[in-house]
């Protein structure tokens, strides 16, 4: 048994697909994407996407990862382990530099990582999309489109004329199966 995924058409050139994205954007859908073999400038910008929430992400690694070797730091030489050397506080923030300094990046890189996994919902091993008989083709050198199923606009008849009139090859339903 299986369920409806979306419906999807392929396109022969990148112009294509950025004209049928633009199109299909104005036709008021909002769970969509497009798949090519290699980047279009300004598809992101046609699609209606926003900036990448990642740099939050990145941000909230390096501010913790800071404030942690600072902690670090304090901690060590305040209570853990205190010495005076040549009449030094005991906590100073420029000889550990490059302690927090490391922490920051090692932080920030983590804070990037795994911000990237979160926001797109991985790890996912296998997806519907990937069942399609042209996906692999979208590496190579074809155009995909994908209207979801769960788009509130869409409507199975209205969603295959719209991307046929858009000049959509091969429009065809994606089923999801359920085990």
């Amino acid at each position: 048994m299986d369920i409806k995924y979306g419906i999807s058409a392929t396109f022969n050139s990148a112009k294509d697909i950025y004209e049928a994205a633009g199109e299909v954007r104005k036709a008021g859908y909002t769970n969509w994407e497009c798949f090519t073999p290699m980047p279009i400038h300004g598809l992101d910008a046609q699609m209606g996407l926003g900036r990448s929430k990642v740099p939050c992400f990145t941000l909230a690694g390096g501010i913790t990862g800071f404030f942690t070797g600072m902690l670090i730091v304090w901690y060590m030489n305040e209570f853990d382990y205190p010495l005076i050397v040549g009449g030094k506080p005991y906590f100073s923030p420029i000889y550990p530099f490059p302690v927090f300094y490391e922490l920051t990046i090692l932080f920030a890189a983590f804070g990037t990582l795994f911000g990237m996994f979160f926001l797109n919902r991985l790890p996912r091993h296998n997806h519907p999309v990937f069942e399609h008989p042209n996906f692999g083709r979208t590496g190579d050198d074809k155009f995909m489109v994908v209207i979801e199923v769960d788009d509130p606009k869409f409507d199975e008849q209205e969603t295959t004329e719209l991307l046929r009139g858009l000049g959509g090859k091969s429009v065809s339903v994606i089923r999801e199966p359920i085990e």
